[in-house]
Order: C-alpha cells, then sequence, then structure tokens
C-alpha cells in the first residue's frame, strides 16, 4: 500500500509518471543492478518537437545553425518558421499523412535540423540515412521503411533514383541545392521558404509521446542493416538525461553568451542525431556544421568559431591528443569534450587533456537502440577509463553470459540495459526485437563490460561481432554476403583487425572452390565496389577452411588467434 501511495504521489505532482522506472522499482528484486547515481527526471508526454521548441522565445534572435565551410546560417526563429512552412508543404503539396516515413540522406549542413523537425511537425517518421551509401545500400533501407518520399542533396542524387528505380518506388525527391537541379526534383526552399502556405492544415496532426519519430538503422549480427524504432517519448527522455546540471556540456544560452559546438559527427548516426544535434538545439547551442571530416578545416574551424564544446569518436580524439598539427592555442577555447560510438584508451584522453589542462574530457556510452545514451561522467569527472556512471531513470545489469545471472562489482559479463530511453523494437523485425529484448524489458548490447564499486561503468569487448570503424558499425555477415556473390568463392568470413587509424577495420578471409584461383584483390575490388567507405575490406587472405562448430557456426576466435 505504500508503494502504491508513493506511486499515485509521483502521478500527481508531475502529471504522468514513468510506468518504466515505476514497474522496474516495483517488480525488480534482483540483486547487483547497477543504477543512476543522478536524480530521476519525470517523464513527461511531449513529444520531440515540444521539447526543442521549449525554450525558443529564450533565443529566437541567436544563430542555430552555421556551416562552418560558408558561414550560410539561421537563427532559432528562422529555423523554426522554416520548419513549419516546411511541415505544411508535405502536407498540404505531397499529400503526406501522419505516420508516413520519410528519408533524409543528407551531410552536416545548416538545413539538417528545420528538414527533421519539418518532417516529424508534419505528423511523419524521419529516417536519417547515410548520404554516402551506394545504390545497394540505400535501396534495402528505402525498401524496407515503405518511404514516401526523399530529402537530399545532389552529391546522392544520383544513387537516390536509381535506388528508387530498382524498387519500382515513384515518390517525390526534394533537394536542398539552390541551383542546377535536376529535372523533376524539388527545390527544398520553395517548400521552407513559402510563407502563403496554410499552416492550418498542421492542425490536423495527431502525434503522441508513445508514436515512432525516427528509423534510423543499426547494423546487426545476420544480413543488412536493421531499423530501429525511437519513439518521441524515448528521444526526449535521452535528452532530458543529458541535460541535467551535472551532466550538460554546454554553458546555458543567455542574451550575452551561447556555446558554440562544431558538429562533425554525421547527423544520420545516433551520436551525431540525439545527442549533437537534437539536444544542443534544445539548450540554444549555436551548431557549426561541418559536412565532413577534414583535419585542417576541423582545426580552423574549433579556433575561427571559438568552439567550447566538442563531441568526438576515438580517431578524432586520437589526431586532437597526438598529431602535432594541433596546438594548444587551437583548443583554448575548449571548456568540455565527450568521446563516443567506440571505447577510447585512457592514454589518448589524457593526450588530448595535456593540450588543455582545463578541459573536462568524458566518455559516453550507447547505441543506436538505446538513442545513443546508456552511461555518462558527470561534468567534473577524471575518470577517463570509464564510460561513467547509468542515466538517470535507468539500470544496467552485467550478465554472466551463460546463467543470465547479474554480476557484481568486477566481475565482466555482458552488458544489459533497460530504461525510457530504449527503443520500441526493430521496425518488422519481431524476431529480433525479441532475441534483443528479454520479457522483463532489458535490452541485450552484446558489450562485454563490468562496474567497480563506485558505480562507473566500463565496456571492455564486445559479444557481437559488429566491426567499429572509426565509431561506425560494420557488420561481418553484410560483407559475407556479398563476397558468396562471388563465383569463385566457396566459403569465407569477415572479422575486425586493429587499426592504428581507424581503430578497426573489416578482413576478408577467404576459401575459393576447389580448381579455382582467385586474388585476394580481386575479391575486395569486387566487394568494395558495392559499398561506403567504412565498410571497404582492407584486408583479404585466402585460407585452406574456415574453422567452424559442429553446428556451422563460424569460430572467429580460432579464426583470430590462428590468422590474426
Amino acid at each position: 500500500m505504500a508503494l502504491r501511495r508513493a506511486v499515485l504521489q509521483i502521478i500527481k505532482k508531475h502529471g504522468v509518471a514513468s510506468s518504466v522506472a515505476v514497474r522496474h522499482r516495483s517488480t525488480n528484486t534482483e540483486r547487483n543492478i547497477l543504477k543512476s547515481i543522478y536524480s530521476d527526471i519525470p517523464m513527461t508526454n511531449e513529444t520531440l518537437c515540444d521539447y526543442l521548441w521549449e525554450n525558443l522565445d529564450r533565443w529566437p534572435d541567436k544563430t542555430a545553425t552555421v556551416c562552418g565551410l560558408t558561414g550560410r546560417g539561421y537563427t532559432f526563429a528562422q529555423t523554426h518558421r522554416m520548419s513549419v512552412s516546411f511541415a505544411a508543404s508535405l502536407r498540404s503539396k505531397l499529400k503526406l499523412k501522419d505516420g508516413d516515413t520519410v528519408a533524409v540522406i543528407l551531410p552536416n549542413v545548416p538545413e539538417y535540423p528545420c528538414v527533421v523537425v519539418g518532417i516529424l511537425q508534419a505528423g511523419c517518421v524521419v529516417s536519417p540515412m547515410n548520404p554516402l551509401y551506394t545504390t545497394e545500400e540505400l535501396k534495402h533501407q528505402l525498401k524496407l521503411i515503405d518511404c514516401k518520399a526523399v530529402v537530399t542533396s545532389k552529391l546522392t542524387h544520383a544513387n537516390v533514383v536509381e535506388s528508387l528505380k530498382e524498387n519500382n518506388m515513384n515518390i517525390p525527391v526534394i533537394l536542398i541545392d539552390n541551383e542546377g537541379l535536376p529535372e523533376g526534383t524539388i527545390k527544398f526552399a520553395e517548400f521552407a521558404e513559402d510563407l502563403t502556405v496554410d499552416i492550418d492544415c498542421l492542425k490536423s496532426v495527431k502525434r503522441t509521446a508513445d508514436d515512432v519519430a525516427c528509423i534510423p538503422f543499426s547494423s546487426g549480427t545476420s544480413g543488412f542493416p536493421k531499423g530501429v524504432e525511437l519513439t518521441h517519448k524515448s528521444l526526449v527522455a535521452a535528452n532530458k538525461s543529458i541535460a541535467l546540471p551535472e551532466i550538460v556540456v554546454v554553458l546555458e544560452t543567455t542574451a550575452t553568451q551561447q556555446s558554440a559546438f562544431t558538429a562533425v559527427i554525421p547527423f544520420f548516426h545516433i551520436f551525431g542525431f540525439c545527442i549533437q544535434m537534437i539536444n544542443q538545439l534544445a539548450l540554444g547551442c549555436k551548431l557549426v556544421t561541418l559536412p565532413y571530416f577534414k583535419p585542417d578545416i576541423y582545426v580552423k574551424t574549433i579556433a575561427t568559431y571559438k568552439t567550447d564544446a566538442l563531441f568526438i569518436v576515438p580517431p578524432i580524439a586520437v589526431f586532437l591528443g597526438k598529431h602535432p598539427m594541433v596546438t594548444s592555442e587551437h583548443l583554448s577555447h575548449v571548456r568540455a569534450i565527450i568521446a563516443g560510438a567506440a571505447p577510447l584508451a585512457k592514454e589518448d584522453a589524457e593526450a588530448v587533456v595535456s593540450k588543455n589542462k582545463n578541459i573536462i574530457f568524458r566518455q559516453g556510452y550507447g547505441l543506436t537502440e538505446t538513442c545513443g545514451s546508456i552511461s555518462v561522467a558527470d561534468n567534473k569527472d577524471s575518470n577517463y577509463a570509464s564510460v561513467g556512471f547509468v542515466f538517470s531513470n535507468s539500470e544496467v545489469k552485467i550478465a554472466d553470459v551463460n546463467t543470465k545471472k547479474a554480476l557484481g562489482p568486477g566481475e565482466e559479463g555482458e552488458i544489459w540495459f533497460r530504461g525510457p530511453s530504449l527503443m520500441k523494437g526493430y521496425y518488422k523485425n519481431e524476431k529480433a526485437t525479441k532475441e534483443d529484448i528479454t520479457q522483463d524489458g532489458w535490452y541485450k548490447t552484446g558489450d562485454i563490460g563490468k562496474y567497480d564499486k563506485k558505480n562507473y561503468l566500463y565496456v571492455t569487448d564486445r559479444m557481437k561481432e559488429l566491426i567499429k570503424v572509426k565509431g561506425y558499425q560494420v557488420a561481418p555477415a553484410e560483407l559475407e554476403t556479398l563476397i558468396r556473390l562471388h563465383p569463385k568463392i566457396a566459403d569465407c568470413a569477415v572479422l575486425g583487425v586493429p587499426d592504428q587509424i581507424s581503430g578497426e577495420v573489416p578482413k576478408a578471409f577467404i576459401v575459393p572452390f576447389p580448381g579455382q584461383e582467385v586474388k585476394a584483390e580481386e575479391v575486395m575490388e569486387f566487394v568494395n565496389g558495392k559499398v561506403t567507405s567504412f565498410k571497404k575490406i582492407k584486408h583479404a587472405q585466402i585460407v585452406n577452411e574456415i574453422p567452424k562448430t559442429a553446428a556451422g557456426k563460424v569460430l572467429k576466435r580460432v579464426l583470430k588467434e590462428k590468422y590474426v
């Protein structure tokens, strides 16, 4: 009865309590569950758009986005107005409806937030995709989500058109470019800058916090990447957790102060989409967008815009810390850095801090399936080896690989996560959802880790066979599928091997058919023409056989011990 009264008081005080968090507390009797040290956050029923524009009146004339290459940019008021016009145009001119999915295939450009928020305000679902993907890669994703429109640029237009053609999909293609648009495309500005469009049509939009807002893609252990269903509620929960005073990266925006943030992590990546783009805009931060990482441009942009906060991936951390091009002067304005997407060595973090002792350097941990947020250290921490503490309202269990029982401090097992930022499931893939999420709500990350007596979480290895190339996930099974299309190949296996620059890169082990001669370079060329740059096989080796279990499962650990 006492617990029930406490729950009712929470509901009465905050309007809507987190049913997930309440259920976990009321049913959890298992020992050794790692809980958050951060205060709980009341869960609300606002949409992502509501959350993003909540404080618009505090900084309407501040710069929201600006291109680090050209200086082209928009204020928060302009971004809001354009997103509303874009949303109304999607509803009235393209006749899009609630729940329709729109693909966004763009590099980091100032218009990206306007595109995303406009799609959401139109009641649609946004699906961010890699603009460097090949026709073959885009074809799968566009078909899976039953795409109703595409927003892209001339950079990717040819691949998009070919993908749609091969899928027999006749849908609108919107380009953000202002000049030289191919025939049959729609100019983004004609939608976003149309002040005559009737915005009353947006009154018919009926979306709730429990509806899916975004479908990014996550590489699985088998086949092609899977669509991940992230709801408005899960994305808002993740962003509110990151914005806690003891965690937040940027300084509060005021009439006289605004943090600048160099945004080079791609917005199609969950780290770039949720934690870099949505979160920083919601806090009134200036996003300096870079469409690609080029060392001299990146360093110059940080210095020019006096960037005081950075989100980076391990290869960028290594570059900042160890490259002679980067001096203490370049980092003089930087106060805070968070590294994510893949584990970073303690020594690499220390190398960055050595160039500016005032930098607060932290590692964070999350996956696409958790809106990019599982844990992060507080903003006074200096434990560079850890990925910090579990976020508010959330829990982590270190599960014994065999028994699935929760392990205690110092013991390594698979990291399981449970909390409000967890995905709804894999899009149109109930089987994969049931495999990865337990009946009592635990998501099995596939990463190996541990925690210590101070509640710090550590990621030490991976159970899943995903290869992390510069922070991007590469599924060996996808590359293996392509290799087997080669007429001379009988069997193959792909695994990640260490690389000083990329962290890991794919290496293929190839068994030719009897009597067939094939060169490693031939197979690499055959596959690499079908995939984007970070998925390319960097090494290949001809072997006599692929070691397997009696059930036919590839023994990749044996393969690694024997050849790597």
